[in-house]
Parts: structure tokens; sequence; C-alpha cells
């Protein structure tokens, strides 16, 4: 998304972009923050903005692999590689410096080997509590990138290639469900139901690609089956009504039964189902959320990979300075205050270290599509 010209950017993946970093920043903070209940239903259910995540990278990639497959010069394996962590690289080696640099940084919490990060395999039977956990879903999407576009060569190389790469989409929920169905049964009943369930299943990036698969197959209807991509996005409000009730039916099952068999097996493709309506309502040129410009939701947009490498540890060590001061963490000047330094030291992050890479990356590295 950072990598888009101004001119070139959807207001409505945007908006997307911002509310997912808005959930994630509620979710955690309630959790590594709070004394008490902050932000509610939705600091509890805020988890999802990191499936809203997986959609919009799922979609994204998937769009750029697919249309240049398609186009006259190809796909180039080294200059995605290249471009794929010119992009999301930096930020996170600086990140990672001060976890390991820094021991005020990281606090009290054990931090792994440095190898388990820097292969991004940290999520594999990750322990909950660790320090810089959040990085579990970084894990899935560097995952994810470096196996997709091989996949997706292997899969054009085969005579039914359109045929071959929707079965590998189906096969994929398929297989995410059994998967979570069979661990779930081994490791979370019993007396630490709930540990085993994040170290098993939630980090797990074989039971988290639900949302990724569903963007590459948006972006795989995009670019193969334009009848069908015109018929849905010319029903852009519908999807929109249809993405929100979605989620207005999966959140509420998620926030009162999230660790039950059904709900890990089955919730996932729904809430993916949820997503992919509401990426098919971003991209509808008759939409609202296409054409709904929500204020400083670009720039979020923006910095957000920068804030969701920040914010966590940042909220935990503001925590004891506000309280000195008097501001409890359940209180709103106390929230307003961390949210806004959160952004603030995301915006740095993107603009000493990310910003310059980019740079780099557009004079150096051009894009698949432009080839």
């Amino acid at each position: 998304m950072s990598g888009l010209a101004p001119s070139s950017r959807l207001h409505g993946l945007d908006t997307l972009r911002a509310l997912a970093i808005v959930l994630v920043f509620m979710n955690h903070y309630r959790l590594f923050v709070s004394d008490g209940d902050a932000f509610g239903f939705w600091g509890e259910v805020g988890w999802v903005g990191v499936d809203l995540f997986f959609g919009l990278s799922g979609y994204l990639i998937g769009n750029q692999i697919f249309a240049a497959l398609r186009s006259e010069h190809g796909f180039s394996l080294p200059r995605f590689y290249a471009r794929r962590f010119l992009r999301t690289l930096p930020n996170f080696y600086v990140v990672l410096a001060l976890y390991y640099l820094w021991p005020a940084f990281r606090g009290d919490s054990p931090l792994l080997p440095l190898w388990r990060f820097l292969t991004f395999t940290q999520n594999i039977n990750l322990n909950p509590g660790t320090a810089f956990s959040h990085a579990w879903s970084l894990c899935v999407e560097e995952q994810f990138y470096v196996l997709l576009p091989a996949v997706a060569l292997l899969i054009a190389a085969c005579r039914q290639s359109l045929s071959w790469a929707w079965a590998a989409v189906a096969a994929s929920f398929a297989a995410g469900m059994l998967v979570r169905s069979y661990l779930w049964q081994e490791h979370v009943p019993g007396p630490q139901s709930l540990y085993g369930y994040y170290k098993y299943i939630y980090y797990a990036s074989w039971c988290r690609f639900d949302e990724l698969v569903a963007g590459v197959a948006l972006a795989l209807l995009k670019n193969y089956h334009p009848r069908a991509w015109q018929r849905a996005t010319s029903h852009g409000n519908l999807a929109l009504l249809a993405g929100l009730a979605g989620a207005a039916l999966v959140l509420p099952v998620f926030f009162a039964h999230h660790y039950d068999y059904w709900v890990t097996v089955f919730g996932y493709p729904a809430l993916a189902l949820s997503v992919t309506l509401l990426l098919v309502a971003a991209m509808s040129p008759a939409s609202l959320l296409y054409r709904l410009r929500v204020p400083g939701a670009a720039s979020l947009a923006l910095w957000s990979y920068a804030i969701y490498l920040l914010h966590k540890q940042l909220c935990i060590m503001l925590k004891p300075l506000l309280q000195a001061q008097g501001l409890g963490p359940d209180g709103w000047p106390a929230m307003l205050v961390m949210a806004a330094l959160s952004v603030l030291t995301g915006w740095l992050l993107y603009a000493l270290v990310e910003t310059p890479f980019m740079r780099l990356r557009q004079r150096y590295v051009s894009s698949n599509a432009r080839c």
C-alpha cells in the first residue's frame, strides 16, 4: 500500500487498513495495558484487525503476481522478493534491534533467540507472553510472501492453470479447517486450554491463512474472470451491507465462544468471507466505502505497518509513567495520550526508515506491473 502513488490509492482500502490498525491497538491495549476492560467489546474482538490486514495483503500481493503473469514480460521472482523485502524488513530490523539492544524496551518478558525472528519462524509453537509476540502475524505474512509466488508459478506451468488455481484455493480452506479441528482436539481441551489454543492454533501459519487465501481468490477473480469481477463490483453497496452483516453475526460469536471447537474450525472462514465482501465494496466505484474519504485514514493506512511494530511495547512502557502523573490506563486521557504517541512514533519510523528504503526501491527495483 505504501508503494502506491497518492493518485492511485484507493480510499476504501485506506479506510479498511486504518480500521485494522485501530482495532489492533484497542485489542493490545486491553490485553497488555488496561487494568480493566478498556474499549469494551471492541477491545475484546480487536484482534480481527490482523485478519483484515491478512485479507488486504492477500489481495494486494495476489493482484501484483497475477497482473504480472498476464503481462507481456511476465513475472520476475527476484524483483518481487526484492521489492517485498525492501518494504517489510527495514522497519522490522530497526524495531527488532530495540528489543535486543535496549533491555528497558522489552521489559521483563523473555525474548526468543534472534534466529527465530530473522527466519520468520517465531510464530511456530510460540509461547504466549514472550517479548515482541505480536510479530507472529509478520511471520505469517512473510511466509506467505515467500510461498505464494512459487505456488503461482508452479500452477501457471500447468495446462489447466486456472482450474488448478481455484482447486488450490478450495483445498486451502478445507485443509485449514481440518488442521484446526485436529489441533483443537489435541491441544485445547484440558486445564491449559487457552495456552494451547494460542500456541498451536492462533499463532500457527497453517491455521491462520484463511483471509490471505480469500484475498488471493479475489485477485484471481479480478485478473482472470473480468465479467464476474465487473458484476461483483457493480453492487458495491450490497457487498458492503453483506460484509457488515456477516461481521455483525460472526464477531459476537467469537466474543462469546472464541475458543470453542466449532468456532475454531468454521469461524475463521466465515470471518474471511466478511473481509472479502468488505474488500469488494472498497474497490467498487459505486460503493459508499469506495467514495468516502475518512479524515486521517490515508495517513493511518500509510503508517500502519510502523505503528503496528511499535505501539504495543510503547504503551506498556508509558503505563507507569502516566500512572505517576495520576493518569490511570483505563481513563480516556491516558488512552488518548498513548494513541497519539503510538501514531507519532509510527510516523517517525515510517519517515526515517521506511520512506528512504521505499525511495531506493522505486529507483532501483522496478515493479513487476511496469515490466
